[in-house]
């Protein structure tokens, strides 16, 4: 179960940092954070609506898999023995 637990931590972290760099690179709707600092790495990404729409399915599964982390790793310490 050790194992089991370390993997998943290690999983959590890594598609944290996927999250926060996918959305960083996602076009910014007005300004801000996405502009200054995705602004010019993002413009090769997003040259057409397919690659925003494939940016945003990549992050939505990301999401998926971090959501799914945080809630074995509930479970794992909820009915650890």
């Amino acid at each position: 179960m050790d194992i089991l637990e370390t993997a998943l931590w290690v999983l959590l972290v890594l598609t944290s940092l996927i999250i926060i760099g996918l959305v960083l690179i996602h076009r910014g709707r007005g300004g801000g954070i996405t502009d200054m600092f995705g602004g010019g790495f993002a413009s090769g990404v997003q040259s057409s609506a397919v690659g925003e729409r494939n940016l945003t399915r990549i992050t939505w599964i990301v999401s998926g898999v971090w959501v799914s982390c945080i809630v074995l790793l509930g479970l794992i310490s909820r009915f650890a023995i």
